[in-house]
């Protein structure tokens, strides 16, 4: 299986406008949307929503929980959910089951504002439809890292040390903060670090896996050591944990999503004490290396193969509505927007350093899922001081192996 897609790079090059759809054009269908919860994707289905009507429905359940129930909820038939939002990796279950479709077809006739670089092609046709870039970097406190009396951070040995000096100064007894939540978020967090010391998750042109290594110790070590800097609660921390605490600003330095800046940028929910000094930065680098370590993710929308032709077209129609230019526009801030319309602005900053610093995209490989679901199930005991690094790993492995074999991809 060939994965293939256009590098985001070039995509966030590309700017321009394009005319309105005046109206959505659907006269029939049922239209229903499974998504992550983030304003970005809140703006794109409300703007879907506006071609309900004249005998077309439009719903959503948009949640944090959406990768633990997509497969479920598209296997039914007819499925639950006429689309699936989905990122580098969420898409990788639905493809590997078949259940979602191809959109050669629905693009073709509907497609015509898409650019090239937003058509999601695996094994030669068009399996999603992009519509923003996203990345976890670095966010600062200004103020806390010049009171403790160290430079700006570009290193996770820099964040390491500042954390030192900020807990010394008494400042602040736990200045750091990770999307390091058991499981999904932990496995993020390690793939990220990982990536950062070049890490290769997988034997070359195998599934065998490739982790349980000098790397994937230093890696895992590095982790354990910003954990030391955190809440005694950071395996409960997921974006909305991690945002909540830098808005109240219990925090000095941290590691979110590129699409939670705009509102941590925005007065709501803080202070001009911490909007003010709040600096959006690369994702650092790790043991000497000079790659991100960070990976580069795009969401986008599919549509499901469990439902009626009349559904997937009114499906796609809508989604294309909520994501034009006009959309894009009015909501400029709350993504990297991928489509016609998008300026780009201070909460993109920290991506566009990620991106320009050489961060690599999210393997998209049918069994980096399995990959990923293994590392944040199983690493959580390191973490917590109860085994070695080693073990650990060696657990991950397993477990992968385990999964791996029951999908196939290994003997």
């Amino acid at each position: 299986m060939t994965w293939k897609t256009t590098a985001l790079a070039s995509a966030f090059a590309v700017l321009g406008t394009t005319a309105s759809m005046a109206d959505c054009g659907i006269t029939s269908g049922k239209v229903s949307i499974l998504g992550n919860d983030f304003p970005a994707i809140q703006a794109l289905v409300e703007a879907a929503k506006e071609c309900a009507g004249n005998g077309v429905s439009v719903s959503s359940n948009l949640t944090t929980e959406h990768r633990d129930i997509q497969v479920a909820a598209l296997t039914a038939n007819p499925a639950q959910y006429s689309s699936a939002i989905v990122a580098n990796s969420s898409i990788v279950p639905l493809m590997n089951d078949g259940l979602i479709r191809p959109l050669d077809d629905l693009v073709a006739e509907h497609g015509q504002n898409l650019k090239p670089s937003q058509l999601i092609t695996i094994d030669g046709k068009v399996m999603a439809v992009a519509f923003m870039a996203n990345a976890q970097h670095m966010f600062y406190r200004s103020d806390l890292i010049e009171q403790a009396g160290v430079t700006a951070p570009e290193s996770y040995e820099d964040v390491l040390a500042a954390a030192e000096a900020i807990r010394s100064a008494g400042i602040m007894e736990h200045p750091v903060a990770l999307n390091t939540k058991t499981g999904w978020n932990l496995g993020e967090e390690f793939v990220n670090m990982y990536s950062g010391y070049g890490g290769v998750f997988f034997q070359d042109g195998t599934a065998e896996p490739n982790i349980n290594n000098e790397t994937g110790v230093a890696a895992l070590n590095t982790l354990k050591a910003l954990t030391e800097y955190s809440n005694p609660d950071f395996l409960t921390f997921d974006s909305n944990a991690t945002q909540a605490l830098w808005e109240s600003g219990e925090v000095a330095i941290a590691t979110l999503w590129g699409s939670r800046a705009a509102g941590i940028l925005d007065a709501e929910g803080s202070t001009s004490d911490v909007t003010s000094t709040t600096v959006l930065a690369g994702a650092p680098t790790v043991g000497n290396g000079t790659t991100p370590a960070t990976t580069l993710w795009w969401d986008g929308f599919t549509i499901a193969a469990n439902i009626s032709d009349e559904d997937a077209e009114a499906t796609f129609i809508a989604m294309v509505n909520g994501i034009s230019p006009e959309v894009i526009a009015a909501n400029n801030d709350d993504a990297v927007w991928l489509g016609e319309g998008y300026t780009p602005g201070d909460a993109s900053v920290g991506i566009f350093a990620s991106v320009q610093g050489g961060a690599a995209p999210y393997p998209m490989l049918p069994y980096m899922g399995l990959m990923h679901t293994a590392l944040g199930d199983e690493l959580s005991d390191f973490l917590q001081g109860q085994e070695t690094a080693e073990q650990a790993l060696a657990d991950v492995e397993a477990a992968y192996r385990t999964a791996a074999k029951e999908q196939g991809f290994l003997q």
